[in-house]
């Protein structure tokens, strides 16, 4: 029975998070600021507006596909086309796999939920706080996947580049105190003629 100060006992009327106010994770700087912008802001409206968290979610990995994967379209169901006639022929960036695209495309469907106004305006789909955070996790998973896998690919492979320049720096500088040496043994060993 409510009490008069509109108090049930047992029953939560209203809950938020306080802090921090979203469930975002930083990202690297090196994700362009479009995409980490979208996802903080998908996060940031996961719980007053599931919808509208699907449909910037959809938006980041449209971003993503035209960035990373270099795919832009008119729409994004052509450019998971593309995509998918990429990985087929394999000629998709390094860390996307046929898995990750059929989630894109999922991603889609639901993102379309907020994007596009079913035609019989009567027809409300909603998406659930839970959904939207799903959605939110597989753009984590692709940033990582995809632009942290990359960058940590490139920062190895020119930590060994700059090895192998040292390298042959040394070898070079070597070769030419040996050939120095050799030059200077070979004047002090010359014969000497008297004439």
């Amino acid at each position: 029975m409510p009490k008069p100060n509109g108090w049930v006992n047992g029953k939560t009327i209203q809950s938020w998070r306080l802090r921090p106010s979203n469930t975002s994770k930083p990202q690297p700087e090196y994700i362009p600021a479009a995409l980490r912008e979208d996802y903080f802001e998908a996060c940031a409206v996961r719980d007053t507006s599931p919808k509208a968290s699907a449909t910037l979610a959809r938006r980041c990995l449209q971003g993503m596909i035209r960035d990373f994967c270099g795919i832009t379209e008119a729409r994004l169901i052509d450019e998971i086309r593309e995509l998918r006639q990429r990985l087929n022929d394999g000629s998709a960036p390094r860390g996307v796999e046929p898995e990750t695209v059929e989630a894109i495309d999922e991603v889609r469907g639901i993102g379309n939920i907020g994007a596009h106004m079913e035609k019989d305006i009567n027809v409300i789909i909603d998406v659930d706080p839970g959904e939207a955070q799903a959605l939110v996790e597989l753009i984590e998973m692709l940033f990582d996947e995809w632009y942290v896998a990359r960058h940590k690919r490139e920062l190895r492979l020119a930590k060994v580049k700059a090895i192998a320049t040292e390298k042959k720096a040394a070898i070079a500088t070597g070769r030419a105190k040996v050939a120095n040496g050799n030059a200077s043994t070979a004047d002090d060993e010359a014969p000497v003629v008297e004439g």
